[in-house]
């Protein structure tokens, strides 16, 4: 008792409590939290514009990019909620909980999905270069993307839609965010939101490896340059592009991993937002590593944030402007 204190003092009875931590500590982590979720949110907005605004940019990968963008984007201003419920108490309200935690299980899942698709679009063009222009189009990208989305929402909302009914139903104590998932939707969001789709993004990132390695050994081969050297200079620029989506897929991985692990256990799949604080905390801060992922390896986002902050893009005709 004397190590914790109540979220809602004028209601002794029925308040949660949460542990005392000193007030520096308190300053500093709602700090970098806070400048983790804005430099976040910074970052995918800068991404969003250039990939929106600069025509060139306008390719069905980049469309992929942008997708995940808009997701990771979205995580940034999640990001500030998840903040309140790093002491301990949530203090916005049931119908707001409910509402943060419908948001954060569709933008995962378009997260994943959209994982899923740059790993098909990487998978075609290493594996199926010559056919590449025809199989991945902007039309159809876009398609998949909308798809996507679409299906993230829908599923969600089935399955949490028995937290809409009650909001805080499941609250032990005021103060608290508490989401109920039963059996049945644990189990469908384990194997369509996580299982099924990792698999396939492991599968077919293995294969763009092997096929990766057996290109790199035929160019050091001398018998076989003049033959593969046409098809392998045409691939290098799709080379580089597969190695670093790898680094962003296996980044994401890294941190999806322990959010599922976390938010999938526990009985009856109870869900409780504050005690999962910090795995989803590790979860959102992917979001933010994305953006820094492509500022070191992608020329043209470096180029497109000096465009963007020196307001170049205001200038007429600028969406014409070269950026390869």
């Amino acid at each position: 008792m004397e190590d914790t204190e109540l979220c809602f003092p004028q209601i002794f009875n029925s308040s949660c409590r949460r542990p005392k931590r000193p007030y520096f500590e308190v300053i500093l982590i709602y700090a970098i939290l806070s400048s983790i979720s804005l430099l976040t949110a910074s970052l995918n907005l800068l991404l969003i514009i250039s990939i929106s605004h600069f025509r060139q940019l306008h390719t069905p990968t980049n469309l992929l990019l942008l997708s995940l963008a808009v997701s990771d984007f979205f995580v940034g201003l999640l990001m500030f909620f998840q903040i309140v419920l790093i002491n301990g108490c949530w203090f916005l309200g049931d119908i707001i909980c409910v509402i943060y935690q419908y948001l954060a299980y569709i933008i995962t899942t378009a997260s994943v999905g959209t994982m899923v698709l740059i790993s098909v679009d990487r998978y075609v063009a290493i594996c199926y270069p010559l056919h590449y222009g025809t199989k991945i189009t902007q039309t159809k990208v876009k398609i998949c993307v909308c798809l996507c989305w679409v299906w993230s929402t829908l599923f969600q909302s089935l399955n949490l839609m028995e937290n809409f009914y009650e909001p805080g139903k499941y609250n032990s104590c005021f103060g608290e965010c508490v989401i109920i998932i039963n059996y049945i939707s644990a189990f469908a969001d384990l194997i369509l939101s996580f299982i099924v789709p990792i698999t396939v993004i492991v599968v077919l990132y293995l294969r763009v490896f092997v096929v990766a390695v057996s290109q790199i050994r035929a160019m050091r081969s001398h018998n076989a340059i003049l033959t593969l050297q046409g098809s392998v200079m045409a691939k290098k620029s799709e080379m580089k592009a597969a190695r670093t989506l790898g680094i962003v897929v296996i980044v994401f991985l890294i941190c999806l991993c322990p959010y599922f692990c976390v938010t999938l256990t526990g009985q009856d799949t109870l869900l409780n937002a504050s005690s999962a604080a910090f795995v989803i905390c590790l979860f959102y801060f992917n979001s933010c590593l994305n953006p820094v992922v492509y500022a070191l390896f992608y020329p043209w986002f470096r180029k497109s944030i000096k465009l963007i902050v020196t307001l170049h893009i205001l200038h007429q005709g600028s969406c014409d402007t070269s950026m390869l």
